[in-house]
């Protein structure tokens, strides 16, 4: 399949899965059940679109080192529609599509409440796993390729990020610590609440080796048609 996106800039390649597909030649793979919270780790879902996934996000997608959160600020307008909460947000794995030491993961969010919002910027995105969660390793860097806008959802509505997972095999073994994931930690644009979206793959615990790139939010499922 071929995924109509601007491929993202940065560091080598992410490894990831769609959702209950495997990718050949990479080691993620994606779940279909949701969780809310970090003790969704046991395998508990939620309905409110908390996703449990290989990734955690950082406190600044800008600063991968950092926890997971967004920066960007929503430039509403005045008696526009206010910015997404975490909990009108439902995120779900859609196409995922294998490069040269990495996969590319579109990452999707539905408006599940009953009004509409809007999103701005870049989500902070991270590996996480354990018990209890707990992120691994660096959060998602921004990927220059194209600037962001401001994306409103009616209820119903989807919008979606290009996630790039570079596979942890590529580094020496006492440069990356690799780790088990099974959450990526994802934190909506200007959001401090995270959804924990179920998805296997291999992190690098070391603090000096980052796998994961992220693009802006866009309008529109990223199904690739």
């Amino acid at each position: 399949m071929t995924l109509r996106r601007a491929v993202l800039t940065g560091t080598a390649g992410l490894v990831m899965v769609v959702a209950a597909t495997a990718v050949a030649g990479c080691g993620s793979q994606a779940a279909s059940s949701l969780s809310t919270s970090p003790s969704a780790a046991s395998g508990s879902s939620g309905s409110n679109g908390a996703a449990a996934s290989s990734s955690s996000a950082s406190a600044s997608a800008a600063a991968p080192t950092g926890h997971a959160s967004s920066a960007a600020v929503n430039p509403n307008v005045p008696g526009g529609p206010p910015g997404c909460a975490t909990r009108d947000l439902k995120a779900t794995v859609g196409v995922a599509q294998g490069a040269a030491g990495s996969v590319y993961q579109v990452i999707d969010f539905t408006n599940i409440g009953t009004a509409s919002c809007s999103l701005y910027g870049y989500p902070g995105i991270a590996l996480a796993g354990g018990s209890p969660v707990t992120q691994i390793g660096m959060a998602a860097s921004r990927s220059p390729q194209a600037g962001p806008a401001l994306v409103t959802l009616k209820p119903g509505a989807v919008a979606n990020t290009l996630l790039r997972i570079t596979e942890a095999q590529n580094y020496p073994t006492s440069k990356c610590s690799p780790m088990a994931s099974t959450y990526l930690q994802i934190y909506p644009p200007n959001q401090t609440t995270p959804i924990y979206l179920g998805y296997k793959s291999t992190g690098c615990s070391a603090t000096g080796v980052n796998l994961l790139t992220v693009s802006v939010v866009q309008s529109g499922a990223g199904s690739g048609n």
